[in-house]
């Protein structure tokens, strides 16, 4: 079965929501990923810190040299990925409208190159 990678994408300049709205948020993604668990489509989900946390390890020189900081910075960052497992792309966007309305941000959906083995 073919699989797919849910981005979580997250603007820089958003405000975090209050934590009584964040609360719902939150038990409505564990919802959604009990759903995917129980559909057999589940493979792994995680949050990120913020991009202030990253830091870059890049080849240089046979070496490689270590910076802090994202990779890129822009308007929106990677908040959280999701891995699923699904039959085709049709079956895998209805995962990320599913993921869409559970966060309350843009879901990218996008298939890993090949077979993925698990």
């Amino acid at each position: 079965m073919k699989h797919y990678l849910l981005s979580v994408v997250t603007p820089t300049d958003g405000e975090p929501p209050a934590p009584e709205v964040l609360e719902g948020i939150m038990r409505n993604v564990g919802v959604f990923h009990q759903e995917l668990q129980a559909a057999g489509a589940w493979v792994f989900a995680g949050g990120l810190h913020a991009p202030s946390t990253a830091t870059m390890v890049r080849p240089k020189d046979g070496d490689t040299l270590i910076t802090d900081g994202p990779y890129a910075e822009g308007k929106e960052y990677l908040g959280g990925l999701c891995i699923i497992k699904a039959p085709d792309l049709d079956a895998a966007l209805d995962w990320g409208r599913k993921a869409a309305r559970a966060i309350t941000l843009p879901v990218e959906v996008r298939p890993f190159e090949g077979e993925v083995e698990g």
